[in-house]
């Protein structure tokens, strides 16, 4: 006999109900949300034929993890579409674990996808080092907010450099401020270790990961955001498209339409929040990029402003990762030169080893640069799709692209640039 099970799960309790296949319920009860107490719960209650609904919270997914092996299904739901319950007039731990199995029953439950085990690590990753990341700019700014207070201008622009810190350390100051100071230098050194070691196993990472690397090739993504664009987004087999994924990440605007009228307003902020920051950090490299995306940012912040023009190159961004991840082909408008020293650097983070240096500074062709470094095959302009390459003609992309794929092409300019300096110092 098929059961519907509802957890309401919470820090030290899960509320359970179970009802059989005509919504009778057979049982409730309360036990422990600790690992030992859960799996006497999944022995004992828990039948292979049962199929179990929680909502998603900081702990579900230990929760899944425990009781998957015992049931049939487990459906972890969507807290912020199950009205069912936020709406409820009487709400209580055992209302909403009976709801939870009714919904279920019923088929009207929205559910999340469930990362697998290489999934959730990766996130577990990524949201260490953007902790580490707020922590470092906290310290930054407490320092900062210290010495606007105490109307001291550092030496230098930037403060974090040498120059700069070593100032900083041998600042005269009162005892309470000179305290308050060196403390927060320590926080800092320490939070550095922290990001060091950690940047270090993301490193690791994505030098073992082909797709990571196929997301380094994008113009602005280090290993760091692959990693972490890779973690948000997870299987992209499940999305129907780049618009989805990039929906998914909450990159998309918010629409409110009724009847003529339609408005279409900030955008969603669904998903990841770590991705996003990642995704806006990346684009900020691309204001000189000569590529397709550069010059899409650089006409949308002309035409709008910055802001603007950076979410919509992140929302792009991923429709282009979506694609990539897809068809397996890194991107088509990388610069060569770049994703040579892009990949070094990831060499060097992940093995502590250096490459060998180039001997020869003949210029390589885009694809004889992803050939070296293990990548999947590009397409060449002569196969691209009608609309891409018309795309390049419109906006005037056409010679730069040919001249990063076409290693003839560049080898006669670098020629007959030599040649022509030549003749000028003659």
């Amino acid at each position: 006999m098929t059961r519907y099970i509802g957890l309401d799960v919470h820090k030290r309790f899960v509320e359970y109900c179970v009802l059989d296949a005509a919504g009778k319920k057979l049982t409730r009860g309360q036990t422990p949300c600790v690992r030992s107490s859960l799996e006497v719960f999944a022995t004992k209650i828990l039948q292979p034929t049962d199929h179990v609904a929680l909502e998603a919270s900081t702990n579900a997914w230990s929760v899944v993890a425990i009781l998957r092996p015992h049931v049939a299904r487990v459906v972890v739901g969507n807290p912020l579409r199950t009205k069912a319950i936020a709406e409820a007039k009487i709400k209580t731990d055992k209302v909403d674990a009976e709801v939870l199995a009714q919904l279920l029953r019923c088929d009207y439950l929205p559910s999340v996808w469930q990362p697998d085990a290489d999934t959730e690590r990766l996130r577990q990753l990524t949201t260490q080092h953007a902790t580490l990341m707020t922590e470092r700019g906290r310290a930054k700014n407490r320092i900062q907010s210290r010495l606007a207070r105490l109307l001291l201008t550092p030496p230098c622009q930037v403060l974090w450099t040498k120059t700069g810190l070593n100032w900083l350390q041998e600042l005269p100051l009162p005892a309470d401020e000179r305290l308050g100071l060196d403390g927060d230098l320590r926080l800092l050194v320490t939070i550095e270790q922290e990001l060091k070691a950690v940047d270090k196993l993301t490193a690791v990472t994505a030098h073992r990961d082909v797709q990571a690397q196929l997301l380094m090739t994008l113009p602005g993504v280090n290993f760091v955001g692959a990693v972490g664009l890779l973690s948000a987004l997870g299987d992209v087999t499940r999305f129907r498209d780049g618009d989805h994924a990039a929906a998914y990440l909450g990159l998309t605007p918010t629409t409110h339409q009724s009847g003529k009228r339609c408005f279409h307003g900030h955008i969603t902020k669904a998903g990841s929040n770590q991705a996003r920051w990642l995704l806006t950090q990346g684009v900020q490299h691309l204001a000189k990029h000569p590529g397709p995306l550069g010059v899409f940012f650089r006409r949308l912040a002309k035409r709008r402003n910055r802001n603007v023009a950076i979410v919509a190159t992140a929302r792009k961004l991923v429709t282009i990762a979506f694609l990539m991840l897809k068809h397996q082909e890194p991107y088509r408008y990388a610069k060569p030169e770049l994703m040579r020293k892009k990949f070094r650097e990831l060499h060097h983070t992940a093995t502590g080893e250096r490459l060998p240096a180039q001997r020869t500074n003949r210029p390589r062709s885009l694809a004889e640069v992803y050939r070296q470094l293990g990548l999947p095959n590009v397409a060449v302009p002569a196969a691209l799709p009608k609309g891409e390459r018309a795309m390049l003609e419109k906006r005037k992309l056409t010679a730069w692209v040919d001249e990063i794929h076409d290693f003839d092409r560049q080898a006669r300019s670098t020629k007959s640039n030599s040649k022509a300096k030549s003749v000028g110092r003659a």
